[in-house]
């Protein structure tokens, strides 16, 4: 983006993930003490390693990126931009790999004192889960990135100002998001669900709201799951699909719920199965947007087509309820365990943090990461609505 957008938005990223992302790490000696104390020497290194590695290049970086571009040559302020882009993976990475490791524990020992310790750290960086899930995580943030872009530019079009650059973010957006829209089916999501299946069998069951084992089980596409009674409630079924995508024929049997120990389920079944339909669902929508948007890109009538330009627009808020939904999905369907198989969320928790502190504590912070939001739309809002700067403009119309 232009300087004034894009400096603009890489603050407001940075300092409102910074915000809301401090208090997480707290939280572990704070509410979950007992979990930290027997994990540390695990998960520890990961996180350390993302702030030292990652967070201080990126916090380095990105002040040269946005203080620096009338002190330092153009190259140096493209590569501080660089930098920043990857200090913001790297960072993705290690926090990945550490959620990972509670998904799916590899390359561990356990110590007489119930103490956790890693036996290889590069097994541990290399975990399978983590890369499967990296892949996935990051492909959607491509898709948030790409789907601002687009209604940034949508917005511009339809609003008949700034048009030269409105057509510049809608082409890259588009296309960006054509790419990512598709991959964060397949192979991503495609290959993690196939390990989630295998791994957790519980969770893909409960996602799927599957009560029961089936040779040739359906993907449920609407319904409501009904533990009382172990079905989903007026469903909307594709048969034999589910067997399919896991196993890649009609016929292989899925297990179901009935075949896990109750104490086992998710213990958030409806809304885990909610999540997941949410993400799936506005997963397809975006495929399905964005292939139609680069048909009409490719025919040279997107700029003109005023209801893709507003399918575009009002799809903007769409990739961060999905990557909360997705998220929300990986960590409902972990449960009832804090370490997957070794360690349960009700053994986790800190002895002195009673359950009406922690309630209290969770619904101030409810309220305020709301209100962290609306300020954030506001903020992002403005500085689209300004634009990039006038001298910028000029130079694109002297071009």
């Amino acid at each position: 983006m232009p300087p004034a957008s894009g400096d603009a938005f890489s603050e407001l990223n940075f300092v409102f993930g910074v915000v809301t992302g401090i208090p997480m790490e707290f939280e572990f000696g704070t509410n979950w003490a007992r979990f930290s104390r027997l994990s540390g020497g695990v998960i520890g290194q990961p996180l350390a390693m993302e702030g030292v590695f990652s967070f201080f290049l990126e916090s380095a970086f990105l002040g040269l990126f946005l203080y620096g571009e009338k002190r330092i040559s153009k190259l140096m302020h493209w590569f501080s931009a660089v930098m920043v882009f990857l200090g913001s993976w790297i960072s993705g990475f290690f926090i990945i790999v550490t959620d990972a490791w509670m998904q799916h524990p590899v390359a561990y020992d356990r110590l007489p004192n119930g103490q956790f310790e890693v036996l290889s750290f590069w097994q541990l960086l290399l975990n399978p889960w983590g890369l499967l899930q990296y892949a996935h995580n990051m492909t959607g943030a491509v898709i948030t990135g790409s789907f601002v872009m687009a209604a940034t530019g949508a917005f511009y079009l339809l609003d008949s100002r700034i048009e030269d650059y409105g057509r510049i973010f809608l082409k890259v957006g588009v296309i960006a998001g054509l790419i990512s829209s598709i991959l964060i089916i397949f192979p991503t999501g495609d290959l993690h669900g196939k390990y989630v299946a295998r791994n957790q069998p519980a969770a893909i069951a409960a996602m799927e709201g599957l009560f029961k084992t089936e040779t040739g089980a359906g993907v449920v596409l609407m319904g409501q799951p009904n533990e009382e009674t172990g079905q989903i409630d007026n469903p909307i079924v594709v048969n034999d699909l589910l067997s399919f995508l896991i196993y890649g024929t009609t016929k292989a049997e899925v297990q179901g719920l009935d075949r896990i120990p109750r104490d086992q389920w998710p213990t958030a079944l409806p809304l885990l199965y909610y999540a997941y339909h949410i993400m799936a669902g506005l997963g397809t929508w975006f495929a399905l947007l964005m292939v139609v948007s680069a048909l009409l890109l490719w025919r040279g009538l997107l700029y003109k087509s005023r209801w893709a330009l507003w399918a575009l627009l009002l799809s903007f808020p769409l990739p961060y309820i999905a990557n909360t939904a997705g998220w929300m999905t990986a960590e409902l369907g972990r449960q009832p365990w804090l370490i997957y198989g070794l360690m349960r969320t009700s053994e986790g928790f800190s002895n002195t943090v009673s359950a009406s502190n922690g309630l209290f504590t969770l619904i101030g912070f409810m309220g305020l990461y709301t209100l962290l939001g609306l300020l954030f739309t506001v903020l992002i809002y403005r500085e689209i609505s300004l634009g990039p700067e006038p001298q910028t403009i000029q130079a694109v119309h002297a071009d």
